[in-house]
């Protein structure tokens, strides 16, 4: 009578492929998920660049998220969930609001697992970008960061 099945080794061949294959693709994955993050944070700024724009036309001053995502007249500016200032991963703030100027900062949540790099926009429109990761202290500084890349 032959025994059908498999055998201890080929199962252990199988388990060693799966293994081999999880540690080439789990190290790919995590890495599209920090650049996914990083252009959400992106274009989140962009968003709120262009809702400050309209704010300030129809205010004459710039605003905080927390402005901008409440309804006055009309719909909001920016969503509820930016406005609270966290989002995909990276939290964002405003700061030096005033008549002619405001920064936008996008900074990850949890640096290097979020995020590697931080990012800011002023009313120039520009997207700057810390490489180092960390807090953008203030508009000045961000003006002197490099721009990020098309």
């Amino acid at each position: 009578m032959k025994k059908r099945g498999f055998t201890l080794v080929e199962i252990m061949i199988v388990v060693a492929i799966i293994a081999l294959l999880a540690a080439i693709a789990v190290p790919s994955l995590v890495r599209m998920r920090l650049q996914a993050n990083e252009s959400a944070a992106q274009a989140a700024l962009k968003t709120v660049a262009t809702a400050e724009i309209a704010y300030r036309t129809a205010n004459t001053t710039y605003a905080t998220l927390v402005l901008l995502g409440t309804p006055a007249t009309g719909p909001a500016y920016i969503d509820s969930v930016l406005a609270a200032g966290t989002k995909n991963g990276y939290t964002f703030a405003t700061s030096d609001i005033a008549a002619e100027t405001f920064c936008a900062t996008a900074v990850p949540g949890t640096p290097n697992v979020t995020g590697v790099r931080s990012f800011c926009i002023t009313e120039d429109g520009v997207i700057r970008v810390q490489a180092a990761g960390g807090a953008i202290a203030d508009r000045a500084t961000c003006a002197g960061l490099p721009a990020t890349s098309p």
